[in-house]
């Protein structure tokens, strides 16, 4: 089955754009589109895709709330998890998308990036790891949560739950290694860094990597 997408952009030639780039992959479907945040709420109620490719700034609803209300709505009939959410933008340090990302977004990726880095960054979020490799994408989380982190008092009692390897894990994910780096790193199998990836999101209450790269940054972990 083709990943389901819905490309959510106030600007028809961009979103068009962006739709048949997308399109043009075998292995993706661009189910419907949205002009804003709003439309895109309800767009996702109706066809429950993947993925939504969703852009900062927009009329009626901006991408935040939109993310927001997205990615807390609950599993549809046959168990499916909401949709994931990767978020586009023209600027490379914007704090609304630190805040698109604390929201539940999965990924960040610039406008002008390669169609090829778009189709992939479609994939991994569809497949429900974390979209961290541009270099924009790090700076951005450490540059704003370090900025909260002057704020913090304490590390949340749910981290005290973490093994000590998932300890570990946490603050390699959190670097943005992927489960095979990770597995080299610590000498384990890969299976295993998924299996510590999995129990630390559910200890902390996280949906997916995204919001552990978060977590590990606004709480002075990493």
């Amino acid at each position: 089955m083709p990943i389901t997408v819905i490309v959510a952009d106030d600007q028809a030639m961009v979103r068009d754009g962006i739709a048949a780039l997308l399109d043009a992959a075998e292995d993706i479907s661009v189910v419907a589109q949205a002009d804003d945040g709003r439309e895109a709420v309800r767009l996702v109620e109706e066809h429950r895709p993947d993925v939504v490719v969703m852009d900062v700034r927009m009329p009626a609803m901006d991408g935040l709330e939109a993310t927001r209300r997205i990615t807390a709505q609950a599993p549809s009939q046959d168990g499916e998890d909401a949709a994931r959410v990767l978020v586009l933008t023209t600027f490379d340090l914007d704090e609304y998308v630190y805040e698109a990302l604390g929201a539940g977004a999965s990924g960040f990726l610039l406008k002008d990036a390669p169609v090829d880095d778009l189709r992939a960054a479609v994939r991994t979020v569809a497949r429900g790891d974390a979209l961290l490799a541009p270099s924009v994408t790090k700076r951005l989380i450490a540059d704003i949560a370090a900025r909260r982190r002057e704020r913090a008092t304490a590390r949340p009692e749910a981290y005290a739950d973490l093994t000590p390897r998932e300890a570990d894990v946490l603050r390699l994910v959190a670097k943005g290694l992927s489960n095979g780096e990770i597995a080299d790193e610590l000498v384990v199998s890969e299976q295993t860094v998924k299996t510590h990836v999995g129990r630390l999101l559910m200890k902390l209450d996280l949906r997916d990597r995204t919001q552990a790269v978060v977590f590990a940054y606004e709480n002075g972990i990493v």
